[in-house]
């Protein structure tokens, strides 16, 4: 008997890495406190909330391929072209797409160690090669990322704050990043997180987009907006680098609900200011009631995101801490998959949930002998 062939992926799809979400469960009975995925533990505002419900009368009709109203209203917040903002299942499909219109097989795309993990998927997607550059202590060290660039450099994926880090590159050492760069190289700046940034820090990616033809920033509705179930991102860049993306954007991407949904959102300062200000508050507390554990090993990296990456350096490990943590309900992130066995990245939660994994924490490292 012949042997059948089969279809086979291409090599490099082969060596990917699935992307693998933060868990949402407990093995145990105890109510959960899900501090794994970076959501806002505010919830969702009310005019997002009412806004989408009331499209459900519309389900049986396409969305809006075009997301006009919604690129519209993000222009209108943030001073934009309305033409030249691109929208997404997510800021992850734009971060695909940047990976897709600009590097191929043979391309290098070029990012921070203990950069997002969405990065080297989206450059072995299309056949590139991923390369890390080094770190400073957990933070983006832009010499060495100018140190790795090559003529076959394509793409450089900076997240600003980092994810899973929460480290911040000053505005004056992004432009020199910018500058450092060659023309034909698309420097991508992920914002996920940036809504977190104090508003006098700004890192001056949006004025870098605003007329540097080989820039784009992403941003996302999943963060302080609390539209994460929704999935929409969005990012401006040069019109010749939006119409590229949306030649290989999947039509009919965002959902009418979810657009009318992003549509109150971004007009809800109100709600943006109270969850930036809760997430100001315990993400202080956070670090410094970890400061207060002396000498045990375990230190909070500095963080400008809605999450902290706490890192077991001691006598309790990083694993030890997530299993104590998840038999307490606590679910944290675990980053042994990222090169950080040692780290585990923590939300910010209600003010309930953070007094609960201060407590479980202490206990934790009292216990470890």
């Amino acid at each position: 008997m012949s042997t059948l062939s089969r279809p086979a992926p291409k090599p490099w799809i082969e060596a990917i890495s699935p992307y693998v979400p933060g868990r949402s469960s407990t093995d145990s009975g105890i109510v959960a406190a899900k501090l794994s995925s970076n959501e806002n533990p505010l919830g969702t505002s009310r005019s997002a909330q009412e806004a989408f419900a009331a499209a459900a009368k519309t389900l049986g009709r396409y969305p809006d391929g075009a997301a006009t109203a919604l690129r519209e209203a993000i222009a209108d917040r943030f001073g934009l072209d309305p033409a030249r903002v691109i929208y997404g299942t997510g800021s992850d499909e734009i971060l695909h797409l940047a990976a897709g219109a600009y590097a191929g097989v043979g391309d290098e795309i070029l990012f921070v160690r203990y950069g997002f993990s969405v990065y080297p998927i989206a450059t072995r997607r299309v056949g590139a090669t991923p390369v890390e550059a080094p770190d400073k202590d957990y933070a983006t060290d832009v010499d060495a990322l100018l140190a790795c660039v090559t003529p076959r450099t394509r793409v450089v994926f900076l997240a600003n704050p980092n994810n899973p880090t929460g480290t911040f590159l000053p505005r004056d050492e992004l432009l020199r990043l910018h500058r450092g760069l060659p023309s034909d190289c698309l420097f991508v700046i992920d914002q996920a997180y940036y809504e977190y940034v104090p508003e006098d820090e700004d890192d001056g990616g949006f004025e870098l987009a605003l007329t540097a033809p080989n820039v784009l920033v992403t941003r996302t509705f999943s963060k302080i907006h609390g539209l994460a179930a929704e999935r929409i991102g969005w990012g401006y860049g040069s019109a010749e680098v939006i119409s590229a993306l949306h030649k290989i954007r999947a039509p009919f991407n965002v959902t009418t609900a979810g657009q009318h949904a992003a549509i109150a959102a971004v007009g809800d300062t109100e709600f943006v200011a109270a969850s930036r200000a809760h997430n100001a508050r315990w993400r202080t507390w956070l670090e410094d009631q970890i400061a207060g554990f002396g000498n045990a090993g375990v230190r909070a990296v500095p963080s400008k995101a809605n999450f902290v990456l706490v890192l077991f350096e001691g006598k309790l490990t990083g694993e030890q801490a997530f299993e104590g943590l998840m038999a307490r309900g606590l679910i944290t992130r675990w980053l042994p998959g990222q090169e950080l066995p040692h780290g585990l990245r923590i939300s910010i939660g209600t003010e309930e949930e953070m007094h609960r994994l201060v407590d479980a924490l202490r206990e934790l490292v009292e216990a470890t002998p």
